[in-house]
């Protein structure tokens, strides 16, 4: 007892500008850094980047960096998580001290770390969480977890004012969902994904196709070359059934859609005597038709959404939006369709730029800076924490979504 109140007697005469507080309150330290209070370090593993960023607690991102493993799983064909693991622990040290480096910004004068925690790849998140809580008891940071989609979701108030509550549609290669975002760590889950997530989908049809063998796009992703070829395709060559048609509520669901495709992919090689991994003459047609499908879904599901936050006083009535967010996010066809839903139902649509749909450090670190400022999900930097893989988000209200039945109005998705 008497040790322990000399060591913080000694600390507090070694760090006199140093508050701490833990619980419910944020915890302060004044900087060195002119004109900063707070800082966050974000770090960010859950699939297949390794990202790091420092923000300020007025949202300036002071420096960032991140290691992208897109090359290596192209290669192989997709994301084995054993390699995924071993790249995250080759590059997280040299992300994270980039990224402070870049930043100016000692680890000592953090307020924070916050670090996703869930959901995930397993082998992932646990590199991500390991070095994490290392560093904090390292250098005595509180640390903070964050939710990968709660992350996604409050980006966009990092680059803009956005009151809640809005309605956020989250899409990406993992995950897809509709949320009433009411608070920093309060949503209303209306609706996600019951198989594969559109990113996925995308990825998948596109290695199908064997779109790595096409001279644009090599070193492309799946959904990037789709995009891409797809903007030379006719979208009515191939008239894919949009999924859960005759199904009223707001989940998603893409593995059908999948199962189209690669039947007319199967067809037409028979019909072009051609082996499986050389390319259609047909491909951009396919791939026009599949990325219009998926937007399809996603606007007829998100449609509903509106209609049920509307009958439902979820959302304001005066200036309500709809946020987008996530790597598919990215696909400029996709923003358009959802924006005729938008413009349609009398909702503001907002989307980040690409750079931060995808997974990165600076959505993480925002996510701390939101929970500091309202001193929520702090911990202290010897919490025991574990990382979770599969995590819900919010409260799920996806049974009174169904049970609504509401029938979706016709608007037409024309794009040019």
């Amino acid at each position: 007892m008497f040790a322990s109140k000399v060591n913080k007697l000694i600390r507090r005469l070694l760090f006199p500008f140093e508050r701490r507080r833990y619980g419910d309150v944020a915890m302060e330290k004044s900087s060195p850094v002119s004109g900063y209070s707070r800082l966050v370090l974000g770090i960010e593993t859950s699939c297949d980047d390794t990202a790091a960023a420092v923000i300020s607690e007025t949202g300036t991102i002071l420096g960032e960096s991140l290691h992208s493993q897109k090359e290596v799983h192209l290669r192989t064909g997709g994301i084995i998580p054993t390699v995924a693991q071993q790249l995250h622990r080759e590059h997280i040290e040299r992300v994270v001290q980039e990224a402070l480096e870049r930043s100016g910004v000692d680890p000592c004068q953090l307020s924070a770390v916050a670090t996703t925690v869930k959901p995930g790849l397993a082998l992932s998140l646990g590199v991500g969480l390991e070095f994490s809580l290392s560093f904090v008891r390292r250098y005595r940071t509180p640390f903070i977890p964050v939710h990968h989609m709660e992350a996604h979701a409050l980006t966009v108030r990092l680059l803009q004012p956005v009151p809640f509550p809005f309605l956020v549609l989250l899409i990406s290669g993992g995950h897809s969902l509709l949320a009433v975002a009411r608070g920093v760590d309060d949503f209303l889950l209306l609706g996600h994904t019951l198989d594969e997530a559109p990113g996925d989908t995308l990825d998948k049809v596109a290695r199908r196709l064997s779109l790595t063998e096409h001279p644009r796009c090599s070193t492309l992703s799946g959904g990037q070359a789709i995009e891409l070829l797809a903007q030379e395709g006719d979208r009515l060559k191939f008239p894919f059934r949009t999924p859960m048609g005759q199904t009223y509520d707001c989940c998603f669901s893409f593995a059908g859609l999948r199962n189209q495709v690669n039947m007319t992919i199967e067809k037409k090689e028979a019909e072009e005597g051609i082996e499986r991994g050389t390319l259609l003459s047909c491909v951009n047609d396919i791939v026009a038709a599949t990325q219009h499908t998926v937007a399809c879904h996603l606007a007829k599901r998100t449609h509903r959404a509106v209609l049920f936050c509307k009958a439902n006083g979820l959302l304001p009535s005066l200036a309500p939006t709809l946020v987008v967010s996530g790597g598919v996010a990215s696909n400029q066809y996709i923003r358009k369709a959802l924006g005729i839903i938008a413009e349609a139902t009398g909702l503001r649509l907002l989307c980040p730029p690409a750079k931060f749909c995808t997974d990165n450090g600076v959505m993480i670190a925002w996510n701390g800076v939101e929970r500091l400022r309202e001193g929520k999900g702090i911990l202290p930097p010897d919490a025991d924490v574990s990382y979770e893989p599969k995590a819900p988000l919010g409260v799920d209200l996806t049974s009174r979504v169904k049970a609504a039945a509401i029938k979706v109005p016709s608007v037409r998705i024309k794009i040019s």
